[in-house]
């Protein structure tokens, strides 16, 4: 913020521990007893021009007016404090708080005609990277994996993820936070990371893939009849890349080459084809026909459980089968 005071803010966005930080540095610059705190569900717009408009108990000093939640307010309050902006009470600065808001939104064009506007939003995808910086905050490094492991492991809860970056900062001292630190100290309560899964399908490891699917389903709030389908089209997804990868390889092309083509950096797409190179390109049609059936049967088309379609699937996708293998040596 700059050093000159503006007669008003709008500090809003996803990502509230820096929207935090934001009102907090601002409430700094005034005395305790300068900062009136309202909150928007219970005041209006006129009750928070109301409250700028009022003296200071000293006088006219210094005085900030801090509404939170102003994402539900209605049109009217909106009006309010445009026109109380065409002519704010000097001395005093108004600051709204809102979660997530449009930058065409009317509050926020209101707002822009006097005063500042600031947006910071934090899309899914940008989550590992706004978790490795919450790391520098602290002075602590983490590479991409670390990070995205964490997201994984936390979900997206910004409050939470921001509590577990500091505490691995802290216990890391200075050393780099590693994915093996994460492991050991941040407790799940998202899903289980889904390339564990695909992990153990690309060793061919039954067990692991039977242990990992568990997971996912134990570490979810959603009912089974939501996650399991989830869990199937994560899965499918997977395996048609592997197909694909398959047929490049046998083009010639390198992980690097088919990265592009795959949709994937070069590092998964090197993971990705160690996989496919365990798996024949007849055994990868059938898992994906064994996945289509799958999906078939949880549906509608099967009168056995849904979890039990979903083991004897996972089962039959990952152990090699003799069928497939005479078939592909024919097909060689």
């Amino acid at each position: 913020m700059a050093d000159e005071l503006r007669p008003a803010y709008l500090i809003a966005g996803s990502d509230r521990p820096k929207v935090d930080r934001a009102v907090a540095r601002l409430r700094t610059r005034f005395e305790a007893d300068a900062v009136e705190l309202l909150d928007a569900p219970e005041t209006s717009g006129d009750d928070a021009v109301a409250a700028c408009n009022v003296l200071g108990l000293f006088g006219a000093g210094m005085r900030l007016v801090v509404v939170e939640g102003v994402e539900s307010w209605k049109a009217a309050d909106v009006k309010a404090v445009a026109a109380y902006l065409k002519s704010p009470a000097p001395g005093t600065t108004l600051a709204l708080v809102a979660a997530e808001l449009k930058k065409d939104a009317p509050i926020a064009k209101a707002v822009a005609a006097a005063g500042d506007v600031l947006l910071w939003d934090v899309t899914a995808r940008a989550l590992p990277r706004w978790v490795a910086d919450q790391f520098k905050l602290h002075d602590a490094k983490a590479e991409p994996e670390p990070c995205r492991l964490l997201v994984e492991l936390v979900g997206d809860d910004l409050y939470e993820l921001a509590g577990e970056v500091e505490k691995l900062a802290t216990w890391a001292g200075g050393a780099e936070v590693t994915e093996a630190d994460v492991e050991a100290l941040v407790p799940p309560r998202a899903g289980s990371p889904p390339w564990n899964l695909t992990d153990a399908w690309g060793t061919r490891d039954v067990g692991g893939v039977l242990r990992e699917a568990e997971k996912m389903l134990d570490r979810t709030g959603d009912p089974v009849s939501r996650t399991i389908p989830r869990l199937v089209g994560s899965l499918t997804r997977h395996v048609q890349r592997a197909r694909a990868a398959h047929r490049l390889e046998e083009q010639g092309l390198s992980p690097q080459e088919a990265a592009s083509r795959l949709g994937l950096k070069p590092f998964p797409a090197q993971k990705l084809f160690g996989q496919v190179r365990n798996f024949s390109g007849v055994e990868l049609d059938d898992a994906l026909v064994r996945l289509a059936e799958l999906d078939h049967a949880l549906k509608g088309g099967s009168r056995l459980t849904n979890e039990l379609e979903l083991e004897r699937a996972l089962v039959d996708i990952t152990q090699p089968s003799d069928q497939a293998k005479e078939r592909g040596a024919a097909a060689g």
